[in-house]
């Protein structure tokens, strides 16, 4: 099995927090009440852009050592 580098945890993430967010959304659209719904949302957009940025650095020093 390979290693893991910052680009592989941030596409884990990055499709975990995607994940989340269609779930909630889908449960709201169902009429289901969720009280802390907006900060999960919050939440799950803000991992969304630390993902983004890990994988951004983690080609950046792909690249790099190559």
């Amino acid at each position: 099995m390979g290693d893991w580098d910052l680009t592989s945890v941030g596409l884990v993430m990055i499709g975990s927090s995607i994940t989340a967010a269609g779930t909630i959304i889908a449960a709201l659209l169902l009429g289901i009440t969720i009280p802390i719904a907006p900060y999960l949302l919050l939440t799950t957009a803000l991992l969304i852009v630390i993902s983004a940025f890990l994988i951004l650095y983690g080609e950046q020093i792909s690249n790099a050592r190559k």
